[in-house]
């Protein structure tokens, strides 16, 4: 089945206010933006974003979160993101913190068909016991908090219960890719763009390079076509646009 689409605009279409999306990208490495941006262009409100730091001010999920279309984050990392930071003490914005080795496995959870598991991580914090802010009131007070969550002992170790993340969408962005939607990713992109895509319904992914089906060494693969339903295809301009979160010089 050929699962390229014309453009962005046409591959993000139905998705509405209140979706819920899994987004992929390590820190500005692998993220989708040219998904983000067609998204954003549609003025879609209200979206439930799980992503690992969503995004830095200005660039990547931060451009949405400006604009006040994200409601609520499922993710790791709040730091390089100023805008995330206020509004979340502000009270404007819902966010569940998760460690993220276990965000990385509720995800590929999710995306298995296991609906939960047992964790060391998070044990005697106030990821397990509860308590850790979700959402602030405007007054600084702890409007919504985390709840406890249920604690096993296996081995004499205990263990926390999470769930397995799935969203309505998952927006990902691979360095190859052909029509079937088997996806290569690279370096550091590889981090989440697979697990995202995974705990997406329905998966859209923007490659570098589109090849055609039988090209990609089958062991080369990173993510199977079976994961992905769209695959966009970027211009040269849009795929060599890559941002550096820290620039760093050396004498």
């Amino acid at each position: 089945m050929d699962k390229v689409k014309q453009s962005a605009t046409e591959a993000v279409g139905d998705i509405e206010d209140d979706a819920s999306l899994a987004v992929g990208g390590f820190g500005l490495s692998g993220v989708p933006n040219t998904l983000i941006e067609a998204l954003h262009a549609r003025g879609v409100r209200g979206l439930r974003v799980v992503s690992n730091n969503c995004g830095a001010d200005g660039a990547g999920l931060g451009i949405l979160l400006a604009a006040g279309h994200i409601a609520r984050v499922t993710g790791s990392y709040i730091g390089e993101n100023k805008e995330f930071a206020r509004q979340y003490l502000a009270g404007e914005l819902e966010v569940e913190l998760v460690p993220q080795g276990t965000l990385a496995e509720r995800l590929r959870a999710g995306g298995c068909g296991i609906p939960a598991f047992f964790t060391p991580a998070g044990v005697g914090t106030q990821v397990a016991d509860g308590g850790l802010p979700r959402r602030y009131a405007p007054d600084g007070s702890v409007a919504v908090a985390g709840p406890a969550k249920e604690i096993r002992t296996f081995d004499g170790l205990e263990h926390v219960l999470e769930y397995g993340i799935t969203t309505d969408f998952a927006l990902v962005r691979a360095a190859k890719g052909d029509r079937y939607g088997n996806l290569v990713f690279n370096k550091s992109s590889r981090n989440f763009n697979p697990l995202a895509a995974m705990a997406g319904r329905v998966t859209i992914a923007e490659v570098e390079e589109l090849v055609e089906p039988g090209e990609l060494d089958p062991d080369a693969v990173h993510l199977p076509g079976v994961f992905v339903q769209r695959v966009v295809v970027l211009t040269p301009e849009q795929a060599a646009d890559k941002q550096i979160e820290k620039r760093t010089v050396r004498g």
